[in-house]
């Protein structure tokens, strides 16, 4: 047996290439928001709100279908590109075309060709991204084997994403959506979608592109796939992957949490506009405030998993972002809150968010670690390397969770009786104290249970140190090069680009 090849020391510029690929997947996330497209689509386009729910639904049960075939057909894919790339650049033209697309939606067509219209280009949309994010996604556990360095690798990762985010949503609320003579409320604001779309679709096929070019040398190092297998094969393959242990316990965590992002998403620009009465202006001075939560973040995660254990900090920091999102809206409720219009609103929401992003950031760097541990924990089970399975899984499950989430927000905002078209300060608060009240505890329940699962959780490092050397013999895994806690692969040891991305709360 040929004696495994030791893997290169990532270096600044690859960490920072494929770090910047996550912008692709931040600026599809941005486009695919649940609460942003149900507020264009239904408030814009002018679709009922639950037929845009439906169609939100409908694309991801396709995902559903197609996430884990994409992920198994690259696991299983030969080509002098090896597994991953030949996905990534096929996905850098279409995702950008296809997103452009979508926030172009006509306006005169009838409603049911309108509604037919968005969900075929909202199918394309996810098929096409899910091209370049499972695969993007599937490369981790092989750039960085060690069990922290991992960490701070998709530290990086995670914290190009959240500043693409950020300045994504800066830029969709402060200058295509920003309030004029013209446009009163400017969210609904349709030319400023339009050109929202054509900036996130360049984005998205230039990160792609600059993501697969870093990582593109790296190629000879990693696992190339077996040679084909047959579909009952393919399929016990499937079947060894998906009931692993700590990745049921995972794909649990993530579907209860998935669904509390749904309802949250969904909800959160009718509260940002109704509940507290804010500008889209003041929103995007939120995200502003989230930036350095984001920097501190991506810079703690690696530390908390030294210190704590990937398992036990995710915990803990999970935790304390839930009290913290939830504390603002029931003081509120309560009467602890400053009345509208006073300045300690903006100071103690953006100061809530700065904290949330902190701690929400950590948590979210950490699963991702976690979920790279439990592809050498699959692949010494079953012999087969199978990253592209396991993140198709798990980024599916919490995707189509995250879609019954949207679904009942719409639902809830039609439970309220929340009006078309809405103008601020036209909403009746009582719509808005009803909204707050139902939501609230559906949130807090959902948020908890997720971080209860957590608890099964099984692969710490010792355990993941003996799956590497197991997999080392069967020439399955490459060996780590040890780790200089004061060099690039310990931690952030040169200045990180100041970027960083915010998820709905």
């Amino acid at each position: 047996m040929a004696k495994p090849r030791t893997t290169p020391r990532l270096g600044m510029g690859t960490k920072l290439g494929y770090g910047v690929g996550s912008v692709a997947s931040a600026a599809a996330g941005t486009a695919l928001a649940t609460g942003t497209i149900t507020l264009y689509l239904n408030q814009v386009i002018g679709l009922p709100i639950a037929m845009v729910g439906v169609a939100i639904m409908i694309s991801l049960l396709f995902d559903a279908v197609v996430d884990p075939l994409i992920g198994l057909w690259s696991d299983n894919t030969r080509s002098r590109w090896g597994r991953r790339h030949p996905f990534m650049y096929a996905a850098a033209i279409p995702a950008g075309l296809f997103v452009y697309l979508l926030w172009n939606t006509p306006t005169s067509w009838p409603k049911e060709a309108t509604i037919a219209l968005v969900i075929g280009v909202l199918i394309a949309v996810r098929f096409s991204v899910s091209l370049y994010t499972t695969t993007a996604a599937a490369l981790s556990p092989e750039l960085a084997p060690d069990y922290n360095d991992r960490t701070v690798l998709i530290s990086y990762s995670t914290l190009f994403g959240t500043g693409g985010g950020a300045v994504l949503a800066i830029l969709l609320y402060s200058v295509f959506l920003r309030r004029d003579a013209a446009h009163p409320l400017g969210v609904l604001n349709r030319e400023g979608y339009a050109q929202f779309g054509l900036l996130v679709a360049v984005t998205i096929t230039l990160a792609i592109i600059v993501a697969g070019l870093a990582t593109h040398r790296l190629i000879p190092y990693l696992s190339p796939a077996k040679r084909p297998e047959s579909f009952r094969a393919s399929m016990r393959e499937l079947g060894g992957a998906v009931t692993n242990p700590s990745l049921i316990v995972l794909i649990f965590c993530g579907v209860i949490g998935g669904m509390t992002n749904g309802i949250t998403g969904t909800l959160n620009n009718y509260f940002y506009l109704h509940f507290w009465n804010l500008p889209p202006q003041t929103i995007s001075l939120f995200v502003v405030a989230a930036l350095p939560g984001a920097v501190l973040g991506a810079f703690l995660a690696p530390l908390a998993s030294r210190w704590l254990g990937k398992k036990r900090a995710m915990i803990w920091t999970f935790a304390m972002a839930i009290l913290a999102g939830l504390a603002p809206m029931s003081c509120k409720l309560l009467g602890f809150f400053p009345p509208d219009g006073s300045p300690w609103v903006l100071v103690i929401l953006a100061t809530d968010i700065f904290m949330s992003t902190i701690l929400g950031l950590i948590g979210l760097i950490l699963i991702g670690s976690m979920i790279a541990d439990v592809a050498e924990d699959v692949a010494v089970k079953t012999g087969k390397r199978s990253e592209g399975v396991l993140f198709a899984i798990y980024g599916l499950l919490p995707k189509i969770s995250a879609a019954g989430g949207g679904f009942v927000g719409t639902l809830l905002l039609a439970f309220v009786a929340f009006p078309a078209r809405a103008q601020q300060g036209t909403v009746d608060p009582a719509i808005m104290r009803h909204l707050a009240l139902i939501y609230l505890p559906i949130s807090a329940i959902l948020s908890f249970a997720s971080i209860l699962v957590m608890v099964m959780y099984r692969i710490d490092q010792t355990t993941h140190e003996q799956n590497l050397a197991i997999l080392a013999e069967q020439n399955l895994a490459r060996i780590p090069e040890p780790v200089d806690n004061a060099g690039s692969g310990g931690g952030f040891a040169a200045p990180v680009p100041p970027i960083a991305e915010i998820g709905s709360r």
